[in-house]
């Protein structure tokens, strides 16, 4: 999964997708959250104020034995009424009371008996906890929007760190009516419907633009395997010219490609073919006219001359035939491929041997992969009299090695041997060192198949590789 995310156009994609989906919504979500706790503790302020107010009335209507029980059991979670006798609005004596009604649970608010601490035996609670450094910051007499029924000498108090607010009303008989208001406003994100609204969002997203993005990430997909294929020499179809415009242009472009490429080998094989060809009847001439020479020895010479000059005749012809053929590309067991070969090699007489490696498959033309590899352990035997043949196989693709103990290439030296009738064998004499094509025909075939042949000298003799992807 981490591999697709950071591999794949549809993984970074999606990615982005979300990355930017989760930034807008935490963004977005930053100003509604901090307008939902303004508007939040507003309503709580005006809804704690209104309260403050009806419940001023009642509990001045009421007789003075039942007013401190109506008192508590109109508190809430966030607020807190009591009577108490009256004190300077504000002062540690006020405040000490507001900090012990805050102290005791709301559910034992009603148990508390008369004359006994409300705070007594009780953990202070949140509420608690944050008013204990708590002081008034200011107090307005009478407090704002006051209804003149009831007392003028109200007075409303806002604590420090804007915790909330307070208010004494006196009732006139030497005790007042007390309110406290804490803002506890302390949701968390996970109380908020966000995750699950961001949750449901980031599927839909992820599951639209998935789908949208491998519908555009196919043609680049059916791309690269054209791709590959037409690098490994094989024939195949036109690309469907389809999908949005970058996508279609660039198959039509990838088919033209294809296309000149097509003709230009084509256009080379049926030249090279032509001149191999037409090579042929003045060659026949010459050794006509070659059967008149009365001189022996000059005439031996002109034989050799135009014997060799036919063999490279051939071999250019062999070379155009080689890339005019079109083998059908399939799976193969190269091991059983590569046995075979130095089998038949070897029963006609030359020094060559396999070395087992284990079952590797590869897709490849086999004749002209049998051509390359014969043209290399040939080589081996020409030049260093025997051929050890190996097969390995790594994470990228195959190779098969040929190594002999002749005399080896000097390293300056090891490109130019794969240039057409190149020879580092001086004599020019064909029995010995050939025409000079078998390197570049080999080159040629493993480079069809989208691999190549190296060649590596060190120590004693020399090793040929033909490396194939898989």
């Amino acid at each position: 999964m981490m591999s697709w995310w950071h591999k794949t156009l549809s993984g970074q994609l999606v990615a982005a997708l979300l990355g930017a989906l989760l930034l807008s919504q935490a963004v977005s979500f930053l100003f509604v959250w901090q307008e939902r706790k303004q508007v939040l503790e507003a309503g709580d302020r005006a809804e704690f104020t209104n309260r403050t107010q009806s419940l001023a009335r009642l509990v001045a209507s009421l007789p003075a034995d039942v007013r401190e029980r109506i008192a508590r059991a109109s508190a809430t979670d966030g607020t807190r009424f009591w009577i108490a006798p009256a004190t300077e609005p504000g002062s540690p004596v006020w405040l000490g009371e507001m900090r012990a009604q805050f102290a005791t649970p709301l559910a034992r608010l009603l148990e508390a008996s008369e004359g006994v601490a409300l705070a007594e035996g009780r953990e202070p609670g949140e509420a608690a906890s944050a008013l204990a450094s708590a002081e008034v910051a200011g107090e307005q007499s009478p407090p704002a929007n006051w209804p003149a029924d009831l007392p003028t000498g109200a007075r409303a108090l806002a604590f420090s760190d804007d915790l909330g607010v307070g208010f004494s009303v006196p009732l006139g008989n030497g005790t007042t009516f007390n309110a406290a208001y804490y803002n506890h406003f302390t949701g968390s994100i996970l109380s908020t419907p966000f995750p699950m609204t961001f949750a449901l969002t980031a599927g839909l997203v992820a599951l639209v633009a998935i789908v949208v993005i491998r519908r555009i990430a196919e043609p680049l997909a059916r791309l690269t395997q054209a791709a590959e294929t037409l690098g490994r020499g094989e024939v195949l179809e036109p690309l469907p010219e389809t999908g949005p415009d970058d996508i279609r242009h660039t198959a039509e472009a990838f088919n033209r490609m294809q296309e000149r490429l097509h003709r230009f080998v084509q256009d080379r094989t049926r030249m090279l073919g032509a001149i191999g060809h037409d090579l042929r009847t003045p060659l026949t001439t010459l050794r006509l006219r070659a059967e008149f020479v009365e001189d022996e020895e000059l005439q031996a010479r002109m034989f050799a001359t135009i014997d060799e000059m036919r063999a490279m005749t051939e071999a250019i012809l062999a070379l155009a035939r080689q890339e005019s053929e079109t083998e059908p590309t399939r799976t193969v067991d190269l091991g059983t491929l590569v046995e075979s070969l130095c089998e038949d090699l070897a029963e006609v007489g030359n020094d060559v041997r396999f070395e087992e490696g284990g079952r590797i498959t590869c897709r490849c033309r086999p004749d002209s992969l049998r051509r390359a590899l014969r043209n290399l352990i040939e080589n081996a035997v020409r030049y260093g009299r025997e051929a050890n043949v190996s097969l390995t196989s790594a994470a990228d693709g195959v190779e098969i090695r040929v190594r002999d103990r002749g005399p080896g290439i000097p390293a300056d030296r090891l490109e130019d041997v794969f240039a057409p009738f190149v020879r580092l064998e001086e004599s020019r004499n064909t029995e010995t060192g050939g025409v000079g094509l078998g390197l570049s025909i080999a080159r040629a075939i493993a480079r069809q198949h989208g691999g190549d042949v190296l060649l590596r000298s060190g120590g004693q003799g020399l090793e040929a590789a033909i490396r194939l992807p898989r």
